[in-house]
């Protein structure tokens, strides 16, 4: 069903995650999870994301990683350096799940979207 590697990023134990993976299972697509607690979280999977979906979308700025923040280091994340930084360093801050396939890239739960990238 799908035309190329698809690929979940997130923590198994998250709730956006689990829809995710479930909703691809229920629909037939393969997919790789990337677990980045585990796995660590590549660098350069940050900049690919960076490229087609603005630091706003990516940064959970409702989460518990951000409020846990101190107020200068919220401050701080004005742009893509600033918020790569902060994704790598503290993975959890990162909206959840990522999905992506080529160069398409699905920030949180959005069956619709997921519909175009697997038809």
């Amino acid at each position: 069903m799908n035309k190329a590697s698809i690929t979940v990023y997130g923590i198994p134990n998250c709730d956006s995650v689990k829809k995710a993976r479930v909703w691809l299972t229920d629909h037939g697509v393969n997919y790789t999870f990337h677990d980045f607690k585990k796995q660590g979280l590549p660098p350069e999977a940050v900049d690919v994301w960076l490229k087609h979906v603005s630091w706003e979308v990516l940064v959970n700025r409702k989460g518990t990683t951000w409020r846990k923040l101190d107020a200068t280091a919220q401050a701080n994340v004005v742009d893509n350096a600033s918020a790569r930084a902060l994704m790598l360093a503290h993975t959890s801050v990162i909206k959840r799940p990522v999905v992506v396939q080529g160069q398409t890239v699905i920030v949180g739960v959005n069956p619709e979207a997921w519909t175009r990238v697997v038809s």
